[in-house]
């Protein structure tokens, strides 16, 4: 079986943090507002959180959302399991399950 290396690439991201979001631009920069409202919801509830600039980097752009099977970006990935996107992010936010998620992932790392 051949390896690929960007889904290598993308796993080592994925698997480098307890918590990782694939995001476009950076935490203190957001160059979309899905992206920000994401950030803003984790640090929220004090996520330690690895992020990649999807947009610096276009292999992971075009490859995360068939290596992940979500077509949009944000990703939130929390233990190397996909969470979601935006929209499931902000409503675990609301729920209180975000902070439960995040908390547990930082005392597992």
């Amino acid at each position: 079986m051949s390896t690929n290396p960007i889904n290598d690439r993308i796993k080592a991201e994925i698997t480098s943090a307890p918590i990782v979001l694939f995001m476009k631009g950076t935490p203190q920069f957001p160059m979309c507002g899905f992206s920000s409202r994401t950030v803003q919801a984790l640090k929220a509830v004090g996520a330690q959180m690895h992020t990649v600039n999807v947009l610096e980097d276009p292999e992971i752009r075009a490859n995360l959302p068939r290596y992940s099977d979500w077509p949009t970006f944000p990703q939130l990935f929390i233990n190397g399991e996909l969470i979601g996107g935006c929209d499931i992010t902000l409503e675990l936010f609301e729920s209180g399950d975000l902070a439960a998620m995040v908390a547990d992932a930082q005392k597992a790392a």
